[in-house]
């Protein structure tokens, strides 16, 4: 048996989950490098992971994962591999979401190697009231690939190989004789099993200002196809939006808002920065 790759999947609306994920791929340094990008992905076809190393990255909403990140994760079946959870929040809390996406990899087949939880930007971040504002920035990235080194190396410590393969040789492989989950053992993560539990989302979405000229930006961005256009402007259907701000965030021309008293609230109570955490 051998696992021969990494792969990096992600659902990312406004890029922070893609920018650690990818840090921590770095980290590991393996040339065969394939990556999922489930972010507007609407597709329900199961996504086969073979012989893989995966770090699997969602972004955090009220202390689990983002719904919508949970269905298309799970889109992913295992094969022989193993999997690195990674969850990324807006200097609030993650509460259970690194052990619900612990456990939903379980559940697709995957052997999971470690967990951890960074930082991004809130989605309701904005100029003047600013939550966890350019996160992940240089020095998380950083942290991400040191993790990503850390991850392989307990990696190699548990399957037991002295002598460690070049990762860039396109021949890369490591070799062992026994299933994977006889060989790496979950370290203990933060968070609570049962998962809390969420109330019912409030129907809300972004309000499209005078500057929109219909470029369709917006429509293309959008993860759940919240986003039309009529008329030479875009609209937004409130059922399907949530609330992850992409596109106001990408708008070339600040055609788009998104108010909340939340975002005041978080603004008060989480500009303390907080550091990442890694369970190993």
């Amino acid at each position: 048996m051998k696992l021969d790759q990494l792969c990096v999947a992600y659902y990312s609306p406004t890029h922070t989950s893609r920018a650690v994920a990818r840090a921590v791929g770095d980290g590991f340094g393996i040339a065969r490098r394939t990556e999922i990008d489930l972010t507007t992905d609407r597709s329900d076809t199961p996504l086969a992971v073979k012989d893989s190393i995966c770090i699997v990255a969602a972004p955090v909403y009220g202390g689990l994962i983002a719904p919508v990140a949970a269905r298309r994760i799970a889109r992913l079946r295992a094969e022989n591999s193993v999997a690195v959870p990674v969850v990324v929040y807006g200097n609030r809390d993650y509460e259970d979401a690194l052990v619900q996406l612990r456990d939903l990899l379980h559940g697709q087949g995957f052997t999971v190697l470690c967990g951890a939880a960074f930082v991004g930007e809130h989605s309701y971040s904005r100029p003047g009231m600013p939550i966890a504002e350019g996160r992940p920035d240089a020095q998380d990235l950083r942290e991400a690939e040191a993790f990503g080194r850390q991850a392989f190396a307990s990696l190699l410590r548990q399957l037991n190989i002295a002598e460690t393969p070049d990762p860039a040789a396109r021949d890369f492989a490591l070799a062992y004789d026994a299933p994977l989950e006889h060989l790496v053992a979950t370290p203990p993560m933060k968070g609570n099993v049962p998962y809390k539990t969420l109330g019912p989302a409030t129907p809300q979405a972004p309000v499209v200002g005078d500057l929109c000229y219909g470029c369709g930006e917006c429509v293309d961005l959008c993860p759940t196809g919240a986003i039309s256009l009529h008329d030479g402007r875009s609209t937004t259907d409130v059922a399907l939006c949530t609330k992850c701000c992409a596109c106001v965030k990408f708008c070339p021309v600040g055609a788009r808002t998104f108010d909340t008293p939340y975002t005041a609230m978080l603004h008060e109570r989480c500009s303390a920065r907080r550091e990442p955490e890694t369970f190993l």
